[in-house]
């Protein structure tokens, strides 16, 4: 497989039960990156982890957490990445949001 293109990767790190209008934060960005026409987003729910706070949280039974760490990605061109970067500093309260080059290697969709 050739190279496509040079791409960018933000993620953003945020805890389950983190929200935005009402709506999960999770979720509220899939869908503002879904309207902005990005070429995709994957939200990733943790087992374990701490922020900030240093507040661990895990899913282990006999330590229950409500507030799993989440992981939003969304990669695309930087161009098309920047609008995005403006909306999260509005939507989020805490959490981190990082940015990274990657290159993607394929990028294929089925014609439905």
């Amino acid at each position: 497989m050739k190279l496509l293109e040079k791409a960018e990767r933000i993620r953003i790190y945020i805890g389950e039960d983190d929200k935005y209008e009402g709506q999960p934060l999770a979720e509220a960005i899939v869908r503002e990156a879904r309207q902005m026409d990005l070429a995709g987003a994957t939200v990733y729910r943790g087992l374990m982890g701490f922020g900030a706070n240093s507040l661990i949280r895990t899913s282990k039974i006999l330590r229950l957490s409500e507030d799993l760490p989440v992981v939003v990605e969304v990669v695309d061109h930087p161009d098309k990445l920047q609008p995005l970067l403006e909306k999260l500093d509005a939507m989020l309260n805490e959490g981190m949001v990082t940015k990274e080059p990657v290159d993607v290697i394929a990028y294929r969709h089925s014609k439905s």
